[in-house]
């Protein structure tokens, strides 16, 4: 099966760069009468709703017996043992401004389990991509996760809450206190990316509440692939459907991970 996950991996990156490609022919075509607003601060374009139909149509080509969990909602379809999770364009907010960081995010689940990841960066041409127990690639080229030993000589990301303000006093006190005792915190607007970077090293960690499986699915796999850890709040393996994410090199997860369960009280 390593082997198959391996072939079909590759297959979704093909997906991932096609839809990229169409994203990136878009961009200078996008007015203001394209963005529609979905919820509070929660936008989507006809670029999103339609490299995901392209990518839903290649996927079910590629493994037509799994079923999909995507954000736009262009197929319903349940699957018994293998789940698409999709994320046409993580970083529509970027997108919509020309902020050159959004992605594709293309992830296959068997039962509860991530077994192949993409993130497809568009505008750096940066295809991340691992399977089960295959390891974790970039363009080909194997990636590994920082080997950052402390907190304090760490460069996190995270990403801010856009409707959910539930826990936005506790997530401030931490990114102050990562502010004062890391090399500093990013917010780059995908939280693809983010784990994708975590699992190059370019940033030793990430944290982010709020978020859905679409965001995270690829990533987390990317990473725990490239030597990473990646949980919830509370320390346990939630983080694909929990709404809360960790994802570090494994020196400074226990650091990081104790303040998040001060903050958080878990």
């Amino acid at each position: 099966m390593i082997t198959e996950y391996r072939q079909l991996c590759l297959q979704v990156c093909d997906v991932a760069r096609d839809a990229g490609q169409f994203i990136r022919e878009e961009l200078p075509r996008l007015s203001a009468s394209d963005i529609e607003s979905k919820s509070l601060h929660n936008y989507v374009t006809h670029v999103d709703t339609t490299a995901e139909k392209r990518i839903v149509k290649a996927l079910e080509q590629l493994l037509p017996e799994a079923g999909f969990i995507v954000e736009e909602e262009s197929i319903e379809k349940e699957g018994k043992d293998y789940r698409w999770v999709v994320d046409p364009l993580d970083g529509t907010t970027n997108f919509i401004h020309g902020l050159p960081c959004f992605s594709v995010s293309i992830a296959l689940m068997h039962l509860n389990e991530v077994v192949i990841g993409v993130v497809y960066e568009v505008n750096h041409d940066e295809c991340f991509y691992a399977w089960k127990d295959g390891g974790a690639y970039l363009n080909e080229n194997p990636i590994r996760v920082s080997r950052g030993e402390t907190l304090s000589d760490s460069l996190l990301a995270t990403g801010f809450p856009y409707y959910d303000y539930s826990l936005l006093e506790k997530y401030m006190d931490l990114f102050t206190w990562c502010l004062r005792n890391t090399h500093g915190v990013r917010r780059i607007g995908s939280a693809a990316v983010d784990l994708a970077y975590v699992a190059c090293g370019r940033f030793e960690g990430f944290f982010e509440y709020s978020l859905n499986a679409w965001d995270v699915a690829a990533g987390s796999l990317i990473v725990t692939e490239a030597g990473g850890i990646v949980t919830d709040f509370s320390g346990t393996k939630n983080h694909v459907f929990g709404k809360e994410i960790v994802a570090t090199n494994q020196n400074i997860y226990n650091e990081l991970m104790g303040k998040v369960k001060t903050v958080f009280n878990r």
